[in-house]
């Protein structure tokens, strides 16, 4: 739309840089504690990795995502649609304040975590993929997300939401998740429920219940052997989900 200024105007005619515009489309970042490395054990016997990803491996994690896309079954394509796009979102700097961890066994991917805080106190999860088969490594990986956003951020709320039945069956009933007002309240994820976790119902039940979900809390001390078999991150060779 196109307006006559309602004064005479000197100039009429801007040119804008865009490395001034760029700051107004990325926000100002807030300061975020890194993920410190660690291990869990699964209940495969198998040890698992995770750390954050870093943004030159975004394209590599797209590139495994875009097959899962093509997966119509239990949600995983518009999972992995999403889940491409708030990749392509970190790597071009779209999305405020996110963070991707990874988790590898020997080697290879074996799944992601992904979410962003909303403020201090708030952090949003956005989703929960894994392509390696039992041990529970979904539960694993959104358990490394809560003790992110509670121990190591110390913010006082985590917010969730579900596409998927086997994850709000594990997040709403197996944590018995309360949820806000809707629609009142809606997650950023299509405007569905919101379901949290307060600083105080994961230090009462949520921390210990995932312990014992897991079977193992996690490792901080990370062993030798296991940053030499992770050094490199590869692709698993087929989509399993």
């Amino acid at each position: 739309m196109r307006l006559d200024p309602p004064v005479p105007v000197s100039q009429e005619e801007y040119k804008l840089d865009v490395r001034d515009i760029e700051p107004l489309l990325q926000g100002y970042p807030m300061e975020m504690k890194p993920w410190p490395a660690a291990t869990i054990k699964l209940q495969t016997g198998e040890t698992m990795y995770i750390r954050e990803a870093k943004i030159d491996e975004a394209k590599i994690l797209m590139q495994y995502v875009r097959r899962v896309m093509d997966v119509e079954r239990d949600f995983y394509d518009v999972v992995g649609a999403r889940v491409y796009a708030e990749l392509m979102g970190w790597y071009r700097k779209r999305i405020k304040d996110p963070y991707v961890l990874i988790g590898m066994i020997d080697g290879k991917l074996a799944g992601l975590v992904n979410g962003r805080l909303m403020n201090e106190d708030i952090n949003i999860s956005h989703h929960t993929m894994t392509f390696h088969r039992g041990g529970r490594l979904g539960a694993a990986l959104f358990y490394c997300k809560a003790y992110y956003a509670f121990e190591i951020l110390g913010q006082k709320e985590f917010w969730s939401t579900y596409e998927s039945y086997n994850g709000w069956r594990i997040g709403f009933i197996g944590m018995a998740q309360p949820s806000y007002p809707w629609p009142d309240v809606q997650h950023e994820l299509g405007g569905a429920r919101v379901y949290y976790v307060t600083r105080k119902y994961w230090d009462q039940a949520i921390k210990k219940y995932s312990e014992q979900l897991v079977g193992s809390p996690l490792n901080f001390k990370v062993p030798a052997d296991v940053l030499k078999a992770n050094a490199k991150l590869a692709l698993p060779n087929d989509v399993t989900v």
